[in-house]
């Protein structure tokens, strides 16, 4: 079945705001999906199906990303594009049935919790996009990692496990740099999970090896902030979003892993 999806993510380390909007279409209708947390704690939540005026979209670049739950509690965002996108690579769409694109934005706004206090944002984030039919029946997950150090510097990383595959080292992996100067390729990105007894996200390390011809990797080290667990049906949506290090550089990200839920 089809699918189109554009996803808006952010983080303030200054404001501990972290959130995430989602607007898809499939041949069945339209979906949305969004979360705000505030520190630790989500403090709004959407996830239905169908068309929705909790969550809204709109522009072309720059886009308006606002979103309230039934509680009031949400975001009123404008997201800029910074650089120019990321093409998600040929073998990794293949494998997940999905083409994409990974672009760096600079987002301020506001934020606001279910009492109506307000907290401004203005930080860095990034827009994806992605389109195609993924088959459910053969992937076993697919991983989104972000981390945003300036708007020189960002890293975005995608994987795919087919069904049948037992770890990090058979997954389909694709990455790049973003920032301001335009996206560079990274020849083999590696990534390593430490998971909680829930099997959540909870520290992760990156191994960047820009070329074949490099003799050495650039590193990032991350560590949960705050996350959550969404059912969505026949998938699983682990979202968290962590502190990144990379080279004396410190920034935010999000690392999303979606799959289908043990013994499906």
């Amino acid at each position: 079945m089809s699918a189109d999806a554009v996803t808006f993510a952010f983080g303030d380390l200054s404001a501990q705001a972290y959130g995430l909007a989602r607007v898809g279409q499939t041949e069945e209708g339209a979906s949305a999906l969004a979360l705000l947390f505030l520190g630790r704690e989500p403090v709004a939540v959407l996830a239905e199906g169908g068309a929705t005026e909790a969550l809204r979209v709109a522009g072309e670049g720059p886009w308006s990303v606002r979103f309230a739950d039934s509680s009031g509690a949400g975001f009123d965002l404008e997201f800029t594009a910074i650089g120019d996108p990321a093409d998600v690579s040929p073998e990794v769409a293949e494998a997940g049935g999905m083409q994409g694109l990974e672009q760096l934005c600079r987002v301020t706004g506001t934020v606001r919790d279910a009492t109506g206090k307000t907290v401004s944002v203005d930080a860095l984030g990034q827009r994806g996009h992605q389109w195609g039919a993924p088959d459910w029946e053969d992937l076993a997950l697919a991983r989104t990692v972000t981390a945003w150090m300036a708007p020189d510097l960002a890293i975005a990383v995608t994987a795919i496990r087919q069904a049948g595959a037992r770890g990090h080292d058979e997954e389909a992996i694709w990455g790049a740099l973003l920032g301001e100067h335009g996206p560079t390729p990274i020849a083999e990105p590696r990534l390593s999970t430490t998971y909680d007894t829930d099997g959540r996200q909870q520290r992760a390390g990156l191994e960047l090896w820009l070329s074949d011809d490099d003799g050495w990797a650039r590193r990032a080290a991350g560590e949960v902030l705050c996350g959550s667990t969404l059912d969505l049906g026949r998938l699983r949506l682990d979202c968290a979003f962590f502190r990144w290090t990379m080279e004396g550089r410190e920034g935010v990200g999000r690392y999303d892993l979606l799959r289908r839920p043990s013994g499906d």
